[in-house]
């Protein structure tokens, strides 16, 4: 089911910081979330997430 374009786009906080942390040290890592409502956005590009 897709979001509502009124409500934008939705991104877990923590999982944005935990994306931003490893931009900026320029690592990559297998990030583990349990937010399956989060949308793919440009910065999470070339990062494995498995959702649980």
């Amino acid at each position: 089911m897709t979001r509502s374009l009124k409500k934008n786009l939705f991104v877990a906080n923590h999982l944005l910081r935990k994306i931003n942390t490893l931009n900026t040290k320029a690592e990559k890592e297998i990030i583990v979330t349990w937010s399956r409502a989060s949308t793919i956005i440009p910065t999470m590009i070339r990062h494995t997430i498995f959702t649980i």
